[in-house]
């Protein structure tokens, strides 16, 4: 799994995750496991795997570290 760090969370449900890399990875509430959207902080640490979305690459399976 990859990591990376919160950038940015919206109250629409969904947002970034900084991956080191030149663009930020999209997350929506629904890729989250075993935390709440409502829990989730900018600069937290997380664990994901990229996937494609509709709208192109996203974060899947978004776990805290």
């Amino acid at each position: 799994m990859a990591e990376g760090t919160i950038k940015r969370v919206t109250d629409k449900g969904f947002g970034f995750i900084d991956t080191g890399g030149a663009k930020d990875l999209f997350f929506h509430s629904s890729a989250l496991d075993g935390v709440r959207f409502d829990d989730l902080r900018e600069g937290q640490r997380v664990s994901f795997e990229e996937g494609n979305g509709p709208k192109g690459p996203c974060a899947e399976n978004v776990k805290v570290i």
